[in-house]
């Protein structure tokens, strides 16, 4: 079908479209804003009105009508170095992009890794440029600007727990004790009698729940001394697994916070001559890309990062349109490879 006005030579507008339909400019709009207050007959019409006569919505226009911007700030407080060689970032940030899209919104990147880079950061995401934010890999020290932002009434929505925050900003979660607990009591039904991790930062809801999770389970038998830290890097996974076999503690199994710190451990072990799964048993977190390029393949416990970030786009757009801060956790599931 030729569109109505295309063959006038202008661009359709709302008195057009409430022509081809036979109702009010007031209905169209209506339904242009979500369809309040309109029948089911009268939003078909319209929405038949609108493919028949080309209409499209003039961003711009909508924007000073309705006091939206169209735009949501996607803020990561991490270095540019850790958002390339994390993939998990990048899968968190295309995911988030798609389910926006689908509201017709676009996501806008903010990195904030600094102090002044927060500050900038929360200069631009409380100056009437996006109409809420997504804060993605918070730190409780870096955390400031959570309050400024609630201060501002900015609608936001964290993907993992922010601490300090819990019961004020709304979030999207993986399972992070829970998927732990599974692993580890995985690890101990294969026959592993004495199991280290390599933690997280414990400045991150991810880092301190696995922690968590591992000493529960271990119980009694939980030692200091079976845990490094790492700041979810490989080369942190490298000096944390260097560390632990420094401490000459016997161990037949290694749980890796994550994923790119598994394969750093495993590299250091590869070294020292200790063969995997045959010696030591090595475990991870989030089903990264590189869990499947480690020698063996790396038995993980997958995250959903895409229904987690479905979650924290519809988390936010209800924020957006006045509801209350939602709080989602999903499921996680062990995948078994070939370390464990």
């Amino acid at each position: 079908m030729t569109p109505v006005n295309n063959v006038r030579g202008r661009r359709p507008t709302i008195d057009d479209v409430a022509r081809e339909a036979g109702v009010s400019r007031g209905t169209v709009s209506r339904v242009l804003n979500g369809g309040h207050w309109v029948s089911e007959g009268s939003r078909e019409q319209v929405e038949k009105a609108i493919k028949a006569t080309g209409y499209r919505i003039n961003p711009h226009a909508r924007s000073l009508a309705t006091s939206r911007t169209g735009s949501v700030g996607f803020l990561l407080s991490e270095s540019y170095e850790r958002f390339f060689s994390d993939p998990n970032f990048l899968l968190i940030l295309r995911s988030s992009a798609d389910a926006l899209a689908a509201h017709g919104m676009t996501l806008i990147l903010i990195m904030a890794d600094t102090l002044e880079e927060r500050r900038r950061a929360t200069e631009y995401l409380t100056g009437g440029h996006v109409d809420g934010a997504l804060v993605v890999s918070s730190h409780r020290d870096s955390q400031e600007f959570l309050g400024t932002l609630l201060e501002s009434r900015l609608p936001v929505v964290s993907a993992g727990i922010p601490l300090g925050f819990e019961d004020k900003v709304g979030y999207a979660t993986a399972d992070d004790e829970g998927g732990a607990r599974a692993m580890v009591e995985y690890l101990l039904r294969r026959g592993c009698q004495r199991i280290v991790h390599i933690a997280g930062p414990q400045d991150t809801s991810g880092g301190t729940g696995r922690l968590r999770a591992f000493r529960a389970v271990l119980g009694d038998r939980f030692d200091e001394s079976l845990v490094a830290y790492g700041d979810y890097g490989r080369p942190s996974g490298e000096a944390a697994m260097r560390e632990l076999l420094s401490r000459e503690v016997p161990f037949d199994a290694v749980f890796c916070a994550n994923d790119l710190m598994a394969a750093g451990a495993m590299d250091v072990l590869e070294r020292a001559g200790i063969r995997v799964p045959e010696d030591v048993a090595v475990a991870g977190f989030d089903d990264a890309p590189v869990a499947v390029e480690t020698t063996p393949q790396l038995t993980t416990v997958r995250q959903p990062f895409d229904r987690v970030s479905e979650e924290m786009v519809r988390l936010l757009v209800d924020e957006i349109n006045g509801r209350m801060a939602g709080r989602v956790t999903l499921p996680t599931e062990i995948v078994v490879r070939g370390t464990a």
